[in-house]
């Protein structure tokens, strides 16, 4: 173990210099503290953070150097949560390529779901075509899922912090979201629910209502948490000053979403490159200055209140019609209900392809099995997430299957961060500098 306190030199050493004292090494285990020598605390220390699953961010493993309990340099360690998503999607159709995706980061599955769907939508070129009804929808429940991330985040980073009835609300306050995701998809998270050229089916009848309930009450609840937190002494002294970003560093690093927009510079792709129509509604890119752990909460607590706006706004504006593409090699399952089991193709679906059309039924199964061709081709196509800029990069060779599809994930961005968002920390705000970055581990590794 080298010791970072020792500069780097180069060429052949000055006459009269000192020797470097050898680095020194030593391997305890618990209750061994207190037979180290006593030499040992002129030596930094490496300990290892983890691997552990704190909160829901997942199992992440941080290898500090540390001076007493000074970080010196923090090596974030990934890999534990593995799932290969990127190369399943390679073996499977474009549509079934849906069901991996919205797995990856498991707080914002719409996102992973809406990205996929839009570089596929590009590649077959009916961006265009995909219907207005099915644009309002995917902009009413990603900006939902972006509340419900955001409350994740909040509870977890409050339990990590002490602050337990934090905790509670928050995941409480997300139940009224999952829910309404729940009521439309049969699923409250991983839900399949966006597709290539729509949504697999439309809103129920009493959506309208159920939405515009938690659009009354959930301003109260984020009044609520401001009062617990915003001018808490305590959450002030964990939060302010800790884990700084600076525009420079957060532009260097790659760094997007409300870590960039708490360091002052107000990207937003929902403006920047916007997506379903999303540039229609009217809502403001949220900043601050301070760059660090409580601006980031700030801006992340506005954003609730922006993403409110905007699913008010779609509601209002909701128009009637189809939410899949007419095309019917392409709009695959062609009918779905939403059953006591979660979505499944309707009774009178069911009933025609099996007892009316054989050709119906043909045509079923090859869409089921085989899918459809996408022309060759590659698409970067990027959407706003909770955490930052989503991209997915998809590349077709012509066939019923990607070739390849590679994702940016801004958690993954965010923890080559980790060295210098916690640097010249003590211990324990380690702990409340990696929550301020919101890294969600499944989109990490996936």
């Amino acid at each position: 173990m080298s010791d970072p306190r020792t500069p780097a030199t180069t060429g052949s050493r000055p006459a009269g210099a000192v020797e470097p004292r050898a680095p020194r090494e030593y391997t305890v285990a618990s209750g061994e503290w207190q037979e180290l020598p006593d030499a040992v605390e002129d030596d930094v220390m490496v300990i290892n953070m983890g691997p552990q699953h704190p909160s829901t961010h997942g199992v992440l493993r941080m290898r500090l150097t540390l001076d007493g309990e000074t970080v010196l340099h923090n090596e974030p360690i990934i890999g534990y949560l593995h799932t290969g998503i990127e190369k399943n999607t390679e073996y499977r159709p474009w549509t079934q390529g849906v069901t991996f995706v919205t797995r990856m980061d498991y707080l914002s599955p719409l996102f992973n779901e809406l990205g996929y769907c839009l570089a596929v939508e590009k590649l077959l070129g009916i961006v265009d075509e995909v219907p207005a009804r099915a644009q309002a929808i995917r902009v009413i429940m990603t900006e939902l899922n972006r509340v419900s991330s955001h409350l994740v985040w909040l509870a977890t980073s409050g339990m990590e912090l002490g602050a337990i009835s934090v905790m509670l609300f928050g995941f409480r306050e997300r139940e009224s979201v999952l829910d309404i995701f729940e009521y439309v998809t049969g699923l409250r998270m991983n839900h399949g629910y966006i597709r290539p050229g729509g949504v697999s089916s439309d809103v129920p009848d009493d959506f309208d209502r159920r939405v515009r309930q938690v659009l009354a009450e959930m301003p109260r609840r984020i009044d609520e948490f401001e009062d617990l937190l915003t001018s808490n002494p305590i959450w002030i002294e964990r939060n302010k000053g800790v884990g700084v970003l600076t525009a420079e560093q957060c532009l260097d690093l790659g760094v997007t979403g409300p870590v960039l927009r708490s360091a002052g510079v107000p990207q937003d792709l929902r403006r920047a490159q916007p997506y379903c129509g999303i540039d229609q509604y009217d809502f403001d890119v949220v900043t601050t200055d301070s760059g660090d752990a409580y601006g980031r909460y700030l801006v992340r607590f506005a954003e609730v209140r922006e993403s409110l706006r905007i699913v008010e706004q779609a509601l209002d504006g909701l128009p009637g019609g189809p939410v899949m593409v007419a095309d019917r090699k392409i709009g695959w399952p062609a009918q779905l209900a939403l059953g006591p089991d979660g979505i499944g193709n309707s009774n009178e679906y069911i009933g025609k392809i099996m007892g009316q059309s054989m050709e119906s039924l043909i045509h079923h199964f090859k869409l089921v099995t085989e899918g459809f061709t996408v022309p060759a081709g590659q698409v970067y196509v990027p959407v706003e997430s909770p955490r930052g800029e989503l991209g997915y990069h998809v590349t077709s060779n012509g066939t019923n299957k990607p070739y390849r599809v590679h994702v940016r994930d801004p958690s993954f961005v965010h923890i080559g961060g980790l060295p210098d968002v916690t640097r010249g920390l003590l211990v324990p705000d380690v702990i409340a500098a990696v929550a301020s970055l919101d890294p969600v581990m499944g989109g990490v590794d996936r």
